[in-house]
């Protein structure tokens, strides 16, 4: 029966951290993870669509919209990772009668050796196990450390695409916010030179004075 175990635990060691510790205990309801991996297929698909929709609203489209396809990619190659790993825990788990028989057949042909040869043997087994336990042992611990640089690298993606649609945004927005500037120097030199024009002119001008008479005229008037 151990070997059913350890057989199990080979292949779990491709499966996430979060289903390893009930899978390896022979409790996890492969089933049940079959439909949440769908479930998650499908949650991807509908952000994928939402996210198109939002690309073709934002300055730079073909970015946007390659961004979104990239990551729609990952997570899906993820989730076909952990359904290959399941499938392969259900074909181990198919073949453990098989190996089930093999085991107890082995056991009734070592209890009809020496008890020298049972030794041999029971330690040989040992040292199968061993061996086979340190390398799940060791794929698991791989599995984990590749699930957290995808998990850091998504959100490093996240953050990268944040960033480039908000540049978007702004670089959309300059021409606007540059009309407004312009608008308001125009509207400034109006009032200045409107200013200026009233300074100028505070009011009408008033009529010039009559000029005064020539001496030649007073002179030549006749005495009274």
């Amino acid at each position: 029966m151990k070997k059913i175990v350890l057989a199990l635990l080979m292949t779990l060691a491709s499966l996430p951290m979060w289903a390893q510790s009930n899978a390896a205990a022979g409790n996890a309801d492969l089933e049940a993870e079959k439909r949440r991996l769908s479930t998650e297929r499908e949650a991807i698909e509908k952000r994928f669509l939402e996210e198109r929709a939002v690309c073709y609203k934002k300055f730079a489209v073909e970015d946007c919209l390659r961004e979104s396809r990239e990551r729609r990619r990952k997570e899906a190659d993820n989730i076909k990772r952990q359904e290959t790993a399941i499938n392969d825990i259900q074909r181990q788990r198919s073949g453990a009668a098989e190996l089930q028989k093999l085991d107890q057949k082995a056991g009734q042909q070592r209890a009809q050796d020496t008890p020298e040869k049972q030794q041999e043997s029971v330690q040989n087994q040992k040292d199968r196990e061993q061996r086979a336990a340190d390398h799940a042992t060791s794929r698991a611990a791989t599995a984990a450390d590749a699930a957290q640089r995808e998990r850091e690298f998504q959100s490093k993606q996240k953050a990268h695409a944040d960033e480039q649609a908000k540049a978007a945004q702004r670089k959309a927005e300059a021409p606007v916010a540059v009309q407004r500037y312009e608008d308001k120097l125009k509207r400034a030199e109006v009032h200045r030179a409107d200013r200026e024009r009233r300074n100028a002119n505070p009011g009408k001008p008033r009529g010039a004075p009559l000029p005064a008479p020539a001496p030649e005229a007073a002179a030549s008037s006749p005495a009274r």
